[in-house]
């Protein structure tokens, strides 16, 4: 069921309550998707920023080209070799293989994708999509090995940003840039359209440092089966398949997740979440203290100047 909320808005307002004994339900969404008001500025084509509106996303073909993605994978695979970083608080192992699954906090440990978060070709459409100045509120790198490969159960980030890190509109959003072959077989991002109208009030309570857990496989902050049913009942399911050097870009509230990876082939992405500075985060709405830095900045919401780069040599 669908519920038309109606909210005061003001400072101390929960506008999008989840969790803490709360019934599922959809709630419509209270805020704007597209900030931008004026389409001349855009960096994209207009078609594709009314679809990033009504879908939720949308996938950008060929943003980099094949030397800047070998540049970018030849950094993905040092960092995988280094010993230190595979035991560090910000990397997460998978369940079962203790393969590297996740490494958080990418732009602040690699210099070169501290290069690609404010490149323009990302940060500059992020700044005009939200209409802000913005900052990265999380970034790190998805290996999701092949063969073992784990799943990312059904989720809108946004929920668990707003409940655990204090997050407290929707004007933010994430940019997946493929650094492999995103195909429909090797776990890729799979998306709702037009779920980014609709808040998931998810149900349960969320236990102490969630996040320890919740990194390789997430129970909490993620919707019952009635409101995933209709979500898909209204917009269906898109898989976002894309050759390397594409970059998805989906709003802070659209429900997405991936399969398990059971291909030889594995699917690595730079992640990078783009949040407007005045939507700067405050004390969690789920009432537990905040998540570490790593997966919510809180004091590190420096504003990106977005640049052109050129990736020439390796660091």
């Amino acid at each position: 069921m669908i519920v038309k909320e109606k909210f005061t808005l003001n400072e101390s307002s929960d506008v999008y309550p989840s969790r803490g004994g709360r019934k599922a339900q959809l709630i419509e969404r209270q805020d704007p998707v597209l900030y931008a008001k004026n389409v001349d500025n855009s960096p994209i084509d207009d078609a594709l920023v009314s679809q990033y509106e009504e879908q939720g996303f949308l996938v950008l073909e060929n943003v980099f080209n094949d030397s800047e993605v070998g540049y970018f994978r030849q950094e993905l695979e040092r960092l995988r070799k280094i010993d230190e970083l595979r035991w560090a608080e910000g990397t997460i192992t998978e369940a079962g293989s203790g393969d590297i699954r996740s490494v958080f906090k990418i732009h602040e440990i690699s210099s070169v994708f501290n290069k690609l978060a404010s490149d323009v070709r990302l940060a500059g459409l992020a700044q005009y999509l939200l209409a802000d100045n913005v900052y990265i509120h999380q970034s790190r790198v998805n290996y999701k090995p092949g063969f073992r490969g784990k799943e990312f159960y059904w989720h809108s980030d946004f929920e668990t940003w707003h409940v655990e890190d204090g997050m407290p509109r929707m004007r933010a959003l994430s940019m997946s840039i493929t650094l492999t072959a995103n195909h429909s077989y090797n776990g890729p991002l799979m998306l709702i359209p037009g779920s980014h109208r609709y808040y998931a009030v998810c149900e349960g309570e969320t236990p102490a440092e969630h996040y320890r857990f919740s990194l390789k496989k997430q129970e909490c902050g993620v919707p019952d089966d009635g409101c995933l049913q209709q979500l898909v009942d209204l917009g269906g399911i898109v898989t976002a398949t894309g050759k390397p050097g594409s970059v998805i870009v989906f709003d802070c509230n659209v429900m997405h997740g991936s399969n398990s990876n059971i291909t030889p082939l594995p699917r690595s992405n730079a992640f990078f979440v783009y949040n407007a500075i005045s939507n700067r985060v405050v004390e969690p709405y789920g009432g537990n203290p905040p998540r570490p830095e790593y997966l919510g900045a809180r004091t590190h919401c420096k504003p990106i100047t977005p640049q052109t780069h050129h990736y020439t040599t390796y660091e």
